[in-house]
């Protein structure tokens, strides 16, 4: 069975590309949302014309959804001639902003040196290419397998997923009962499993301040000002605390295995002129200021302790602080996750990865998050990993690529997975 299917991944080889590039050059830009329900009607009259019993799913009332840019969400599913499992493989369709510093075209799916590049050639739509490959050159060589095998695309994955995976999961689609194995082909490099990620906790926080005339400071309240007592103190205790904090979390790269803290973003004052504008601005003092913080947080820590730490330093400044008065709003929030390596999805996945590369597999867990919390907090799924082509370091890069050799790779560990499961 293994020579079969390897055999029959490599002959293959050219369809993985062409599809790899197909997918590129659907710009499924998020933001907004753009072609998202073409990339899935696409994929769906690929495996319909398959034999695939095909749903396209729109993730109506979900965040994110619109009249304008509908969230839009394919699942495919194989039925085998005898009971089983079903093994799912769930990728993102959406791709983030193409950004400055390309030399070639961000969805032109150039091949070049075995390298496709493009806007989400990593991060994942090689990943996709590959897991429909794999599940394709399966059903193929083994049409009466026991159980079933599903393909699924979704939306918005870049901005949280609540109009792709959760959204599914939510209604069912990931419940323990229709669906008992699900790769997750991320880009986390093909001699790897990845067992989870950190969590994260997303807030606004706003000072406040008095508008004045800005010849007369004196009888205003800068909210600027007010924020830069903020990003002192972050700068001052914060980080230092953060950054001696470390997990036993296998999580790459070795700098994400501690506490970390970013600032998103930071407005204040009169809003950004439109494009085109020459006048000059008013002379206002600045009533109002906004952080946007992204807190990444490790398995031992508590998230109310977390959110507590930055309150109380908020409290610490408003106590020592004539004037000081601010608003702390959460945003977004995800419990870290990690996936037990004897689940069943892990030894299968550790076995073919052994076969096909032969060598034994690294365990990692994400910095970042990705669609596994929605299937392991909302689904109730526990047996999920990510394992998919592509270096995670080349994700929202420019001239982003994936190797044909690695997809070619994990395409065989994926069949080989639904050859133990489901052969």
């Amino acid at each position: 069975m293994t020579d079969r299917l390897l055999a029959e991944i490599a002959a293959r080889r050219e369809d993985l590309i062409a599809l790899t590039q197909d997918l590129i050059r659907i710009p499924t830009l998020n933001p907004p949302g753009q072609k998202y329900r073409e990339i899935c009607a696409f994929l769906a009259d690929r495996l319909g014309r398959r034999g695939w019993r095909v749903e396209m799913i729109r993730a109506e009332g979900a965040v994110g959804d619109s009249a304008d840019w509908p969230r839009w969400n394919m699942v495919a599913r194989h039925e085998g001639s005898r009971p089983g499992d079903c093994v799912h493989f769930n990728s993102h369709h959406d791709v983030v902003e193409v950004g400055h510093g390309w030399s070639r075209d961000p969805f032109g799916g150039e091949l070049e040196g075995g390298r496709i590049y493009g806007r989400g050639a990593c991060d994942m739509k090689g990943g996709l290419a590959a897991s429909v490959i794999a599940a394709e050159a399966f059903v193929t060589l083994y049409p009466d397998h026991a159980g079933a095998v599903e393909i699924s695309a979704t939306a918005d994955e870049e901005s949280g997923g609540f109009g792709g995976v959760a959204y599914l999961a939510e209604k069912g689609w990931f419940d323990p009962a229709r669906v008992q194995h699900v790769i997750i082909p991320e880009p986390l490099n093909k001699d790897r499993i990845c067992l989870g990620h950190r969590g994260v906790w997303w807030a606004e926080i706003e000072t406040k301040g008095r508008i004045a005339h800005g010849s007369m400071p004196f009888l205003g309240e800068s909210a600027i000002r007010h924020m830069g007592a903020v990003l002192e103190e972050m700068e001052r205790t914060l980080f230092p605390l953060l950054a001696g904090r470390s997990t036993d979390m296998p999580v790459v790269p070795d700098g994400a295995r501690q506490s970390t803290l970013n600032i998103n973003s930071i407005h204040g004052g009169e809003p950004e002129p439109e494009p085109g504008h020459t006048g000059l601005p008013a002379p206002c003092v600045a009533d109002r200021c906004r952080l946007v913080i992204d807190r990444r947080f490790l398995i031992e820590e508590d998230l109310e302790e977390v959110k507590r730490e930055v309150t109380g330093m908020l409290e610490k400044i408003r106590a020592e602080r004539p004037g000081f008065e601010y608003e702390i709003r959460d945003m977004h929030e995800v419990i870290p996750t990690m996936t037990d390596r004897a689940a069943p999805i892990v030894a299968a996945t550790a076995r073919a990865i052994e076969k096909v590369l032969e060598r034994t597999p690294d365990y990692v867990v994400s910095p970042g998050t990705y669609d596994q919390k929605h299937i392991d907090r909302i689904g109730r799924l526990k047996n999920c990993i990510a394992y998919g082509p592509g270096i995670l370091d080349l994700a929202h890069q420019p001239d982003e690529w994936v190797g044909v050799e690695d997809m070619e790779h994990s395409a065989s560990v994926m069949a080989l997975v639904l050859a133990e499961l489901l052969g």
